[in-house]
């Protein structure tokens, strides 16, 4: 009884540090969203923190017309859909490479593969930009007859970079399915493959539906990549679509925290449909070794 009397207060002060935290995070948020339901000259004339006198959906009509979000939002898609299933792939066959095959020098490998998320992506720029410029694409594949200013040149940089986190969680992971298991395949005669596809994958859907769920955020909010190696407005991505909000002389703010939120909210949605198997991916085999 001692003991949970002395663990009360301290719970309690745990509570109220994570709210207080939660409510830091999140009152940027939620001042967008209110900003966004209140026409600029009120807030101009009150401020931002007033009580407000009207409150308007017409914002988001208006940030949905104006910055022509349906091209932008299908954009980004033709880049993210293909760059999360393609460098989720790939990983997992690193992965299961590096974990199940016993393979000299995994250990290394997977080092390797850690080792080059630390690299910043700010110093391959203009190499980058170079090598892009260089490399010839047929018309079909490219419009710009090279890797630059086209679809497929985003989708290879994201999978790039996201190619070494996500092997380096999935081979942790994979290193908890118990052994026995493969062993009993091997026994039975399964092939490599049959041992990926059919028992290693169907064990990792917790690690996958995480990883997806990271790797749509990552890749949804990229601007960087896009900037550079993009030059077709008709082609960048939804995060470049707020600059259709910006006036030459004058910026409503109130609209572009409307076009701000619209352009969030795929990321908010599909992170509440996963969530549970995002929290499972995570957790799961953090403890190996």
């Amino acid at each position: 009884m001692t003991s949970r009397k002395r663990k009360h207060p301290l719970r309690w002060l745990l509570y109220t540090f994570l709210s207080l935290a939660a409510l830091g995070w999140s009152a940027p948020l939620l001042l967008a969203v209110y900003a966004s339901l209140r026409p600029y000259d009120e807030t101009a004339r009150l401020g931002y923190l007033s009580l407000p006198e009207s409150l308007t959906l017409d914002y988001y009509t208006q940030a949905w017309t104006q910055a022509e979000l349906p091209k932008y939002y299908l954009n980004t898609l033709i880049i993210v859909i293909p760059g999360v299933i393609l460098t989720l792939l790939l990983a997992s066959f690193a992965a299961f490479t590096i974990a199940r095959l016993r393979i000299p020098g995994r250990k290394t490998l997977l080092i390797v593969f850690t080792a080059g998320n630390l690299l910043p992506p700010q110093v391959l720029i203009t190499p980058l930009y170079t090598m892009y410029t260089w490399i010839e694409l047929p018309e079909w594949l490219s419009s710009s007859h090279s890797l630059y200013d086209s679809y497929l040149g985003l989708i290879l940089i994201h999978v790039a970079f996201q190619f070494g986190f996500c092997t380096f969680v999935m081979a942790n992971f994979m290193a908890t399915i118990p052994e026995e298991i493969n062993e009993a395949a091997l026994v039975d005669g399964a092939s490599v493959w049959r041992r990926y596809w059919q028992l290693t994958l169907p064990l990792c859907r917790p690690v996958i539906a995480a990883l997806s769920t990271l790797q749509f955020t990552w890749m949804y909010n990229d601007f960087l990549w896009a900037l550079v190696l993009m030059s077709s407005g008709d082609k960048l991505p939804v995060t470049s679509a707020l600059n259709n909000l910006r006036g030459q002389f004058f910026t409503d703010y109130n609209l572009l925290a409307a076009g701000s939120i619209l352009v969030a909210l795929p990321t908010l949605i599909i992170f509440q449909l996963l969530h549970k198997q995002f929290v499972a991916g995570l957790t799961l085999g953090a403890t190996k070794g």
